[in-house]
């Protein structure tokens, strides 16, 4: 190949022959002899009912440096077929709450990948293609495609129902709440093991992961690799602080972003410290529009930092959904910004998140008791799912951040609402999004967003449930606004505007319902704020280094009600 010949090497070569002896492997192919093709260039001697396409292929580097191929099948040129083509993969919320379960209940935490995963599965479409020059002996000859190729329209669904399959038959089950973790007692009865899919990439809680790898081995044939001690997964990091805590760190991926970043513009990033300048407004921005390929580059910033934030680097996450909206037309003064951004990134690249599974002490937080029989909530009862499994394994306590920017954008008038939500005292699940109405005051905002959060909440906990945890009695929510915190928890507030209706009653019925203290906070000393506004580096440092500085003991946060003693922490 040209590049082999310019380096001097035969990586590509090798990568190429390596896929195709693979596919061989597989038995991808069913040879069916010499394709006989007329004047038109169509095949004569086709199978009935079969369509012909082509397949090509797809070269990477992967990001510990080797040189990868894949033949990949044209499946645009096959019929759309939405039925049986749909594949879900687990969400980082709840591949977090799985790693976070895994050290709760001290299981082993793993990794594996399942090599080739797609020609694991049979497919069941009617398809070939005339072989090529690359098959050797083959070519000319019809090979019809009988494995699940990557390309195909309904690869992923074939994969994930061989997947489902093996599962089943180890005894594992999916979760109603997100059926890409599979779970199932340990033997001893006392945990759930949780294995979470992420199409090839596995990550695997488990009393004794080894014997899981050796099975999946053993009795379903699947090519293992790097099964072991999670180390990497999905672009994070991760490993053990000196006292044994799991940190997840995507310090590889930036430096991947670096990397893109200096050889799009020459140069590396300039270092600063704060995300966006406070009362910076990107929306009145009136310089220049990008060129096409500044367009295409702040795409593609947009969306590193996108899957920076989903990582676990939520300080990034307001500015990033602030500069989500000129994706479609860019200005110069966007792009510029955008690059600071990187510079942010560069300089606080070792932030990361701790997995720490002590309870918060709450002791010194007073309930309210307040009398809801006589409101219109009556003896209003969480409602709680009947078809969750039982609960095992230690308990769990949520903890949630609530706050609201108002008039964050000055062309639209609308605020952002924040939420930043812990298991125990680990961030688990942020949220950072403009809201969907134009408030004119602060208290209309601050409600708004009250409701996600108690929305979130209430999610969070069914999740759990549905996993099998031991969710404790009450939820913790702080918010930063008196007047809100007052008319949602105090049981004669009376309703003073009546499109705050919707707000109003869905947080007091949480109130009322006992699974949700709502607590005022110093504004000073909310963490939401890191993700409602564009803040200075020294206003909220003592919050970033609890929460992803240091080691995410949140009692370095003074005078906020979120963590007990440092014995407990440890």
């Amino acid at each position: 190949m040209e590049l082999d010949r310019k380096n001097g090497n035969t990586k590509w070569k090798k990568a190429i022959d390596l896929e195709l002896k693979q596919i061989d492997d597989y038995q991808t192919f069913k040879d069916i002899g010499n394709a006989e093709i007329n004047a038109k260039g169509q095949v004569v001697n086709a199978p009935e009912g079969y369509k012909k396409i082509r397949v090509h292929l797809v070269f990477a580097v992967k990001h510990d440096g080797r040189h990868k191929a894949r033949l990949v099948a044209d499946g645009h040129l096959t019929r759309s077929n939405t039925e049986g083509a749909y594949s879900g993969v687990v969400s980082l919320q709840s591949l977090r709450i799985v790693m976070f379960l895994s050290e709760l209940n001290a299981l082993k935490l793993w990794g594996a990948d399942i090599d080739n995963a797609y020609l694991e599965a049979f497919t069941e479409e009617k398809i070939f293609i005339v072989a090529g020059p690359e098959f050797g002996d083959r070519k000319g000859h019809i090979l019809i495609i009988s494995k699940a190729l990557y390309g195909l329209r309904t690869s992923g669904a074939r994969w994930h129902d061989r997947f489902f399959d093996v599962m089943r038959d180890m005894g594992f089950t999916p979760s109603k709440n997100d059926p890409d973790i599979w779970m199932r007692p340990s033997k001893d009865g006392k945990v759930y093991e949780y294995i979470a899919f992420y199409v090839n990439d596995l990550a695997i809680a488990a009393k004794d992961p080894a014997k899981i790898c050796q099975i999946l081995r053993d009795k379903f044939k699947f090519k293992l690799k790097g099964d072991g001690l999670l180390e990497y997964h999905l672009g994070c990091g991760y490993w053990r602080d000196p006292d044994g805590t799991l940190v997840a760190d995507p310090k590889k991926y930036i430096e991947k972003m670096m990397e893109w970043y200096e050889k799009e513009f020459g140069e590396k990033p300039k270092m600063i410290k704060t995300p966006l300048e406070p009362g910076d407004h990107l929306e009145i921005d009136e310089s220049p529009e990008c060129s096409e390929k500044d367009q295409s580059r702040y795409l593609t910033m947009i969306g590193q930092l996108q899957w920076l934030v989903d990582l676990g680097r939520f300080d990034v996450f307001c500015a990033t959904m602030t500069m989500s909206k000129f994706r479609p037309a860019p200005r110069e003064g966007h792009i510029s910004r955008l690059k600071m951004r990187y510079g942010y990134v560069s300089e606080m690249r070792t932030a990361a998140i701790c997995f720490c599974t002590a309870e918060p002490n709450y002791d010194d937080i007073k309930v309210p008791q307040h009398d809801w029989m006589r409101t219109v909530y009556g003896n209003v009862k969480e409602v709680i799912p009947e078809d969750i499994p039982e609960p095992k394994g230690k308990p769990v306590v949520t903890t949630s951040y609530v706050d609201a920017n108002l008039y964050h954008d000055v062309v639209t008038g609308k605020a952002v609402t924040a939420v930043l939500h812990l298991l125990n005292q680990t961030p688990i699940d942020w949220y950072s999004k403009k809201q969907g109405t134009v408030e004119t005051a602060t208290f209309g905002s601050e409600f708004s967003a009250a409701r996600t959060a108690s929305d979130q909440i209430v999610f969070i906990r069914n999740t759990l449930r549905y996993l099998g945890v031991p969710v404790k009695e009450k939820s913790y929510l702080f918010g930063d606004n008196k007047s809100v915190v007052n008319n949602a928890t105090i049981a004669t507030s009376v309703l003073s505007k009546r499109h705050h209706a919707l707000s109003y009653h869905r947080n007091r019925e949480a109130v009322a319902s006992s699974f949700l203290l709502f607590h005022w906070i110093d504004g000073k000393k909310n963490p939401a704020d890191i993700l409602s506004k564009h803040w200075t580096f020294v206003s909220v440092f003592p919050m970033l280094k609890s929460l992803l500085l240091w080691r995410g003991e949140t009692k370095d946060i003074k005078d906020v009600p979120t963590v007990g003693d440092k014995d407990k922490a440890n």
